[in-house]
């Protein structure tokens, strides 16, 4: 099992969700972060430069079977992307184990 821990604009997240409901993924985890980003200086407006050193994103975490792990993510990164910097990150990470509480279940079967 792998967990796959995104940061993506908070602009994406409906099209990245709906598109990982279309897959069968439809257990994630998520919430509201802010970060800094090393390419992201500034904005200007009007000849006025903006400070954007706290960016505003949306973190996603979700867990999936290896067999799956390619699929989720070819989704993932297509759904999120916009081709401007700041589109985000992905991170995978191992996963030892997984349980559901209500029945006990252990493994990829916890997953379902």
């Amino acid at each position: 099992m792998k967990k796959i821990e995104a940061i993506i604009r908070k602009s994406k997240f409906e099209e990245v969700r709906d598109a990982l409901h279309e897959i069968e993924v439809n257990f994630l985890t998520y919430w509201d972060v802010t970060g800094v980003g090393n390419e992201q200086k500034g904005h200007v407006y009007r000849g006025v430069t903006y400070s954007t050193t706290d960016i505003p994103r949306r973190m996603l975490s979700i867990v999936v079977s290896d067999h799956f792990l390619d699929k989720t993510l070819e989704v993932l990164l297509k759904a999120a992307y916009t081709g401007e910097v700041g589109d985000g990150k992905v991170f995978v990470l191992p996963v030892e184990q997984a349980y559901r509480i209500r029945t006990q279940e252990k493994g990829t079967e916890s997953l379902q």
